[in-house]
């Protein structure tokens, strides 16, 4: 494990070992996969992990404008990976889909006559999927792990690739970059890695949850206690706005974020969300709530949302102005 430029260098092994001790208070859905297609292997030197990661975040802040790299990790082709934007900020990888996400990002170009992924980098995309899903809860199907072209580029609308989209991860990622794709030849091996189960999200929250809050503060720091008379979690990043965080626990004004460890938030900056699913085929998400609003998106079955607001049968998700009918939700 080697540090440099504010990035970790890891092996699969050392990243099993270093994702189980990560504490992460906003809630993550699903594991997004891209590819960098520029950079690609012509790149890639076997030493030049730390400069390629910092050219990539270079570029994305000076021309993106963006406030750090967009994506979680990056892989790399002889297998290891580098840390790249931390876990408690959301990433900046597919437009309006990025608030529950963590982002993989891998190194090459993996469109049909492009590059042919080596088997190192091939077994590490699979074992850290496996681990993430792991970690997180996310169920390993084509909700819980998604492909950047499965999205529109203009609207971040989920069309599976037939509008205005990128071929992200790759025309010839894993056998394809279509969800017949995914499901065919990606996800049997996620499963594999995960010892031959499917890792499906529970059916209902875990008896010790309690409810979720979204953060509203742009930092929220974590405390050994309910109080400020404690001292912040060493072990933790503050919780940023927009994070939903799971709470096990009230007392005197502050909610306890984790099941395990007393890490406790100040309730003034959150508010109540609930968890919901699509249980239509395809949802609109419009710009208020009536149909007399404007289309702005959709949400396909099985997706999970957070509903910040009701309102005459519609719901709220998220911190903007998206409305969703809550007829169509499970809750």
């Amino acid at each position: 494990m080697e540090t440099k430029y504010g990035f970790t260098k890891l092996t699969i092994a050392e990243f099993e070992q270093w994702i189980q001790q990560q504490r992460v208070a906003r809630t993550i859905l699903n594991v997004q996969q891209h590819h960098t297609w520029s950079p690609n292997y012509s790149h890639f030197n076997g030493n030049n992990h730390f400069e390629r990661q910092k050219a990539m975040k270079d570029y994305h802040v000076r021309n993106n404008g963006w406030a750090d790299i967009g994506q979680h990790f990056s892989t790399f082709p002889d297998g290891t990976i580098m840390t790249g934007r931390p876990l408690e900020r959301s990433p900046a990888c597919i437009y309006m889909q990025n608030a529950n996400s963590v982002c993989i990002e891998s190194l090459g170009n993996f469109d049909s006559g492009g590059d042919t992924m080596a088997p190192q980098q091939r077994d590490t995309i699979v074992k850290m999927t496996a681990l993430l899903c792991k970690k997180f809860n996310i169920p390993v199907t084509t909700t819980g792990i998604v492909y950047h072209h499965w999205f529109n580029l203009n609207t971040g609308e989920r069309n599976n690739g037939t509008g205005t989209n990128k071929s992200c991860p790759g025309s010839n990622f894993f056998g394809g970059n279509k969800v017949q794709d995914c499901e065919q030849h990606f996800l049997p091996l996620v499963r594999t890695a995960l010892g031959g189960g499917v890792l499906v999200a529970p059916a209902q929250s875990p008896p010790t949850l309690l409810k979720y809050a979204l953060v509203t503060a742009t930092k929220l720091n974590v405390r050994t206690g309910p109080g400020t008379s404690h001292a912040i979690a060493s072990n933790r990043a503050a919780a940023e706005l927009g994070a939903v965080v799971r709470v096990y626990e009230e007392k005197d004004g502050w909610l306890k974020i984790s099941d395990s460890q007393a890490h406790w938030v100040f309730t003034r900056f959150t508010m109540d969300v609930k968890r919901a699913t699509v249980n239509a085929n395809a949802l609109n998400v419009r710009s208020g709530p009536g149909t007399q609003f404007a289309k702005v998106a959709s949400l396909m079955k099985d997706e999970e949302v957070f509903v910040t607001e009701e309102s005459n049968g519609w719901c709220k998700v998220g911190l903007d102005e998206q409305w969703v009918s809550k007829s169509f939700l499970n809750f």
